[in-house]
């Protein structure tokens, strides 16, 4: 068996928002959107993976605590890079800066938060290979 590729640099690989009242956000996603939550343990509390009516995971609904505390409330879209470190420097040579990281995300790889230089947030991350 083979194993799976690995995303393409460009791709978009997930969505989330952090915010500091998780609860309430999710909340209003569900009733809004119709995503159903799914806890997601944190170590001590729980952020939500927010799942279509097939269990499908879309997004996550992220408390602003732990290492996703200086995470700005944002929607955030993840954006794989073939190069986080590479990607990092250009986006500070061509006038961004980097608002987090870069970061290990356990057994899905590294990522960082940028700002470009017209103020728009995207996280970058470089999958675990």
């Amino acid at each position: 068996m083979s194993e799976p590729a690995a995303p393409r640099p460009g791709a978009i690989l997930w969505t989330d928002l952090t915010v500091p009242d998780a609860e309430r956000i999710r909340d209003f996603y569900e009733a809004v959107v119709g995503w159903s939550p799914t806890a997601v343990e944190m170590g001590g509390y729980a952020d939500w993976s927010m799942e279509t009516d097939d269990g499908t995971a879309v997004a996550g609904v992220c408390h602003a605590r732990g290492v996703n505390a200086d995470i700005p409330p944002v929607w955030l879209v993840y954006v794989a890079v073939a190069d986080l470190d590479a990607s990092v420097k250009r986006t500070e040579a061509g006038g961004g800066a980097v608002l987090v990281g870069p970061r290990h995300m356990g057994a899905h790889g590294r990522y960082a938060v940028i700002r470009d230089p017209a103020g728009a947030v995207l996280a970058l991350i470089e999958p675990a290979r």
